[in-house]
């Protein structure tokens, strides 16, 4: 467990596949996007490209949030703001879609186009409704 993400936020990042939302910064302005992820002790993966790639390669500092609501009610929020980095390796890469992919009920090897982004987790914070 990492210091940055208490334990409570880890478990609730780590119970289920929910969508998170994956924001950059395009011209000074914040770009929101939802992707798939996985986080594993302070690093959380997420494979994407578009506009969300060419943001990152401008600015990598983000932010992440995932939500969990059960009736159109909140149930808990995490957010996590980070340094996001590029990995340009194919073997990562396909290895990443291999964790990520099947949580989500696609195939390992579907969106081959998406690039692989890791997110160091710098601060966090959660809440519980």
């Amino acid at each position: 467990m990492t210091d940055t993400v208490p334990a409570p936020a880890e478990e609730l990042l780590t119970s289920e596949p929910l969508m998170a939302h994956f924001a950059t910064c395009a011209d000074g302005r914040p770009h929101v996007a939802p992707v798939w992820y996985r986080y594993d002790d302070g690093v959380l993966e997420v494979l994407t490209g578009g506009r969300k790639l060419a943001n990152v390669r401008e600015n990598p500092r983000v932010a992440v949030s995932v939500q969990k609501d059960e009736g159109g009610k909140a149930q808990w929020m995490v957010t996590l703001r980070g340094t996001a980095e590029i990995v340009e390796d194919e073997d990562e890469r396909r290895k990443a879609a291999e964790r990520i992919n099947p949580k989500y009920g696609a195939e390992a090897d579907e969106y081959p186009e998406n690039v692989l982004v890791r997110v160091e987790v710098g601060s966090a914070s959660y809440q519980t409704y």
